[in-house]
């Protein structure tokens, strides 16, 4: 299956200022099978190290950080020439040896030349350990993501599609001859979700109950890492925030509340068990902003924000939602809302946007904000076709945004809402948003 994630590799290697890479992500979204075809594709050979499956080669890192004897010694051990600008090095499990995150500021430093690359299932709790002494500013970090929506069309044989609506007019209005099979398509993604395995099945034989058991075994091995890997005075309270997640998401008011995860709970009880799930790649945080003024970042409230998962095919399986709930009943409801919504922002991020959400009093809130070319662009989204949309066109009104987007499954169309030209948006088009 094809990622697009591939290009940013590749723009990587050809950098001038490339530095090792951390590639991190939640757990099973294809980082290593990636790092492995890239390697492929673009290289002459790919040595590749597993620091879990064999002890051996973190023993390699605890004499010392001299590149060159470590570079001869991989080289003994994996049988393998390792030469620069030809290898593409993979040190995968990488959390498993501290003292290997700490050489790459020596393969930094001192053999640039040579493509290094690391990865791991939960690289991102690792790198906040106390122990470890990480490279600061000696490495490049990305982080990759589920399969997005292109990315299953693509997997599913139907990338004619992409082909198609990669210019499509803004004011053209879509025939029904492509309408109609595009929502049934973002349906099933809807359903699927973006986890390779579970996108692989799906593409392979079509059962909607078969990619159901797959998800169900990524989530037990979700659970499983909370008592692997989390500090044992957090593992519960990780369990009960990972329990309250979807519920919140699913309410009309889907503000994250520390209090509705288990009564008498407070945010600092509960704030670390929180961040272990957001490093672990499991959750997305998006923040609120009131004053919608570049940079967001600048007017955001770390203490309001939203929650959502990293996959929402693991969300719908965990708010039970079936396949036929999604496919063949079209009555609204907050689960459905809540699985439309996750999309979206997943969608935001494989685009490398950075989203937030406003709200003013308890009178009007917009699902979220991004900014684009130093201005602030408003998103509102709705399942189905209703876009009766009083909180976007207040807030229209009141920051004057030059471009905006309604994303419904109302057909394309542009208007205009208080001044902002406002792109009524195909959920299923919403990766074409420039």
């Amino acid at each position: 299956m094809e990622r697009e994630f591939l290009k940013d590799l590749v723009t990587w290697k050809n950098s001038k200022r490339r530095k090792p890479l951390l590639l991190t992500g939640v757990r099973q979204c294809g980082k290593t099978h990636t790092l492995k075809e890239f390697g492929a594709k673009y290289f002459d050979n790919v040595c590749y190290i597993n620091f879990e499956s064999s002890a051996k080669f973190a023993a390699i890192f605890d004499y010392d950080f001299d590149v060159e004897r470590i570079v001869r010694e991989l080289e003994l051990l994996t049988q393998s020439k390792i030469e620069a600008g030809k290898t593409l090095l993979i040190f995968d499990e990488i959390q498993e040896a501290p003292r290997a995150i700490t050489s790459l500021k020596y393969f930094c430093e001192n053999k640039r030349e040579l493509h290094v690359t690391c990865a791991g299932s939960l690289l991102g709790v690792a790198l906040r350990r106390e122990n470890i002494s990480f490279p600061v500013g000696k490495v490049n970090r990305m982080q990759m993501y589920p399969m997005n929506f292109r990315e299953f069309l693509t997997a599913c044989g139907e990338e004619k599609y992409i082909e198609l609506f990669a210019k499509w007019p803004t004011d053209r209005t879509l025939p029904e001859v492509y309408a109609k099979p595009m929502e049934r398509l973002l349906k099933e993604y809807l359903v699927v979700g973006g986890m390779p395995e579970a996108v692989n099945e799906y593409a392979t034989s079509k059962n909607f109950e078969t990619v159901g058991k797959i998800q169900d075994e990524i989530l037990a091995d979700y659970a499983d890492d909370f008592s692997k890997h989390a500090p044992i005075n957090e593992i519960e309270k990780i369990r009960m925030i990972w329990d309250s997640v979807p519920k919140q998401l699913a309410k009309e008011n889907n503000k994250f509340m520390f209090s509705h995860v288990k009564d008498g709970k407070r945010a600092h009880e509960l704030e670390a068990a929180l961040q272990w799930l957001k490093n672990a790649g499991l959750i997305h945080l998006v923040e609120l902003v009131q004053n919608a003024e570049v940079p967001l970042s600048a007017n955001s409230d770390a203490t309001n924000f939203k929650v959502y998962l990293s996959d929402i095919g693991l969300l719908g399986r965990r708010l039970s939602l079936g396949y036929k709930d999604i496919l063949m009943d079209d009555t609204p409801n907050t689960n459905k809302g809540a699985v439309t919504e996750n999309y979206v922002l997943n969608e935001l991020l494989c685009m490398q946007k950075n989203p937030y959400y406003w709200r003013s009093g308890n009178s009007a809130e917009l699902d979220f904000l991004f900014e684009n070319d130093g201005k602030v662009v408003p998103v509102e989204v709705k399942a189905a076709t209703n876009t009766q949309a009083k909180s976007y066109k207040q807030f229209c009104k009141k920051f004057a945004p030059a471009k905006g987007y309604k994303l419904s499954l109302k057909n394309l169309a542009v208007n205009d809402c208080e001044g902002c030209s406002t792109v009524s948006l195909p959920l299923y088009l919403l990766w074409t948003i420039r």
